[in-house]
Parts: C-alpha cells; sequence; structure tokens
C-alpha cells in the first residue's frame, strides 16, 4: 500500500497520458488481433470452403464447400473436435436432409445447437436467396427438415447469412431489400420469445451501411459488437473485415470501423465468426498461402492489458485499473470480452491477472 500511495500521482499522469495519446478522453486500445492461422488441410481443400459458424462449445465448426461429395452446387459440412486444444476432425456433410441440388451456404448454429439457420435458392422460397431454418430436439438428434421463414423476412430478392443473437432472440441478416442504402445492407428482426413471430426486419441504419456491400453479419455473445464484411472505400482489398459496436443492448451502433491489417489483406477476407468467449475470430480468405480458392481462417482476439505501455504487465497496469475503477474509461474495460462490457470492475481485473508479468504488445483497434 505504501507503494501504491507513494506512485498514485504518478500512474494518474501515466493514466492520462495513455487516454491522450491514444485517442481522447475515451481511449479504445480495447483489443487486437493475433496472426492468422490456416485451419489446414483437413478442413480445407482445393475448392471452396468458406461460411464458417462455431458452436457455443468450440467443438463444432459448421461451413460450406463445394468439394466432393455433395449434394449441389454449395453444400453445408461440419468439422468436429474432443477439445479446444485438439485438432479438428475430417469434415461431415449434412446430409440430404438439410442439402439439396440448389446453392445451400452460410450456415449458423444456435447458442444452445438446436436450431441451424442458413440460406438457400432452393425451391418454395420467396425470392432469390431465402433464409432457411432447420431444428432438432436435442443436439445428438438428427436435423428436421428445413423450412422457409416466412414472408415477413424473406423477400423477393436476396436475403442471405443469418447470424442469431445468444438469447436467440435478435436474428441479423442481409439483404438488397428496398428501404437499404446500398448493394446489400445489414438488417435485424426481433421476437418476444422464442416461441413468438419475428417481428418486421430493421434496417441497422447509415452509421453501419453504405452504398457499398455490406454482408454478413457476426454479432458477439454479449450483444455488443458485429463483425461484417465490406467492399467500401477505405479497406486494404477486395473485401475486408468491419465491425460495429455499442455500449449496451440498448443503445445505437457505432460508425463502423476496418479491422486492420492485422487481419485485411489485398485478397478478400469475408464472413466472421466470432466464438462464444470472444477469443477467436474465424473468417475465410483467399489470400496467398491457402490450399484452394478459399480457406478457412482462424485469428486470436488479444485484450490490450499493457495500459501504461512500458512493454510488461505488471503492477503499475493494475495501478492505472484502479485509479479507474468504476468508471467506462476503455483503457481498462478488457474484459470479461476483449472489448470490454462498459464499466471497469472485476472481470477486467481477473483478466488482467491472467496476463501479469506477459510481454503483449499489438495493434489497437480504435474505432
Amino acid at each position: 500500500m505504501k507503494w501504491l500511495e507513494r506512485n498514485r500521482m504518478k500512474l494518474v499522469l501515466v493514466g492520462f497520458l495513455a487516454t491522450t495519446v491514444l485517442g481522447g478522453g475515451n481511449a479504445k486500445a480495447d483489443f487486437t488481433f493475433g496472426e492468422p492461422t490456416n485451419l489446414g488441410a483437413t478442413v480445407n481443400t482445393s475448392f471452396n470452403d468458406a461460411g464458417p459458424s462455431i458452436a457455443a462449445d468450440g467443438l463444432t465448426l459448421f461451413f460450406v464447400s463445394k468439394r466432393p461429395g455433395g449434394f449441389g452446387d454449395n453444400d453445408l459440412w461440419l468439422t468436429e473436435r474432443p477439445t479446444t486444444s485438439a485438432p479438428w476432425q475430417e469434415p461431415v456433410n449434412l446430409g440430404t436432409e438439410i442439402n439439396g441440388p440448389a446453392r445451400d451456404q452460410g450456415p449458423n448454429i444456435s447458442s444452445d445447437g438446436l436450431s441451424l439457420f442458413f440460406m438457400s435458392d432452393r425451391s418454395g422460397g420467396h425470392g432469390l436467396l431465402d433464409l432457411w431454418l432447420s431444428v432438432r430436439a436435442t443436439t445428438e438428434d438428427s436435423w428436421g427438415a428445413p423450412v422457409n421463414l416466412g414472408p415477413t423476412i424473406n423477400t423477393s430478392v436476396d436475403d442471405a447469412s443469418p447470424c442469431l443473437s445468444a438469447d436467440r432472440l435478435t436474428l441479423f441478416f442481409s439483404s438488397d431489400r428496398p428501404g437499404g442504402h446500398g448493394g446489400r445492407d445489414l438488417w435485424m428482426t426481433t421476437r418476444p420469445s422464442e416461441d413468438g413471430s419475428w417481428g418486421q426486419p430493421a434496417n441497422l441504419g447509415s452509421v453501419v451501411n453504405t452504398s457499398a456491400y455490406d454482408n454478413a453479419p457476426a454479432i458477439s455473445v454479449d450483444g455488443l459488437l458485429v463483425f461484417f464484411w465490406s467492399n467500401r472505400p477505405g479497406g486494404y482489398g477486395n473485401r475486408d473485415l468491419w465491425m460495429t459496436r455499442r455500449s449496451t443492448k440498448d443503445d445505437p451502433w457505432s460508425p463502423a470501423v476496418n479491422v486492420g491489417e492485422a487481419i485485411n489483406t489485398p485478397a478478400k477476407e469475408s464472413n466472421p465468426c466470432i466464438s462464444a468467449d470472444g477469443r477467436i475470430l474465424y473468417f475465410w480468405s483467399d489470400r496467398i498461402g491457402g490450399f484452394g480458392h478459399n480457406d478457412l481462417y482462424q485469428a486470436p482476439v488479444i485484450p490490450i492489458v499493457d495500459l501504461n505501455s512500458d512493454g510488461i504487465v505488471d503492477a503499475l497496469d493494475m495501478c492505472i485499473m484502479v485509479d479507474n475503477w468504476g468508471t467506462d474509461n476503455s483503457l481498462c474495460d478488457i474484459g470479461p470480452m476483449p472489448w470490454g462490457d462498459g464499466i471497469v470492475d472485476v472481470q477486467d481485473l481477473i483478466v488482467l491477472s491472467e496476463h501479469l508479468f506477459e510481454k503483449l504488445p499489438g495493434r489497437p483497434i480504435q474505432p
């Protein structure tokens, strides 16, 4: 405590300088990304492998592929692993109950593992690409026959890339329906309960959508961050990953920002998916070094815990967090997700403690 009192003024000054350097009175040094890695030859092929969706337990990965052994133009596949540290096993086709001769793609598995949303241009829809749903009673049961989500959600144009929130009450998707801002926009629809009907879809607005293509939303478990891909100006390649965030579920979305060159390249980066703990970002890319035209990749999401940027996480960083206790200073708001939860509290202290005496340099994301 004596050390803390002797250095409190110094630490306050360090915190003030860090906040100033990192972007004014509300610093945004929340998280960065580690080096993306290819999921390997067991999962990826010389054919198109894309559209990942990771189960909540991290042990099953759904995706779309044009590899041999399918039933149509694109099929839904899955790969499993016994633990999150084990390698992925040989992928399995979801079979004719799900896949058909049409394009079946964009899988999204619900948080309870019992609902599988996807898009398809199969017959029986309302337009070009429609959103469909298959359910099962338990994770050990087979998938039931897919049903169309109906005319409230689907239109005569493309309705695509579904993503269900963790509470299973909000469905995000992309569409080029009338009322948008560009080639394809991000939309959302809500329902009062899991047994309730979906409401009229709402556009996420011009703060997120542009006149370009904005597609494939992926909502974090806490509901505070959406990743998506866009070909809007300001990126690094043909398609880039972008994100928008909000402080609480009741707040508006912030202006979308590019996730940066740690992920994006001059090639295509597309169809993001974030793990339930917020620590792994999955996506596909046609960058050099893969096994085929499109491959599946993952990248770690790393909280910025070196709060004073001195190259080591130690007691100085701990004191900076203490000095900001109970505030919304995002410099210190690093837990439980890497992007924080709007308040500096014990969740952030836990994350900081996990990294004590580590060196974690990185490029912070500053939306």
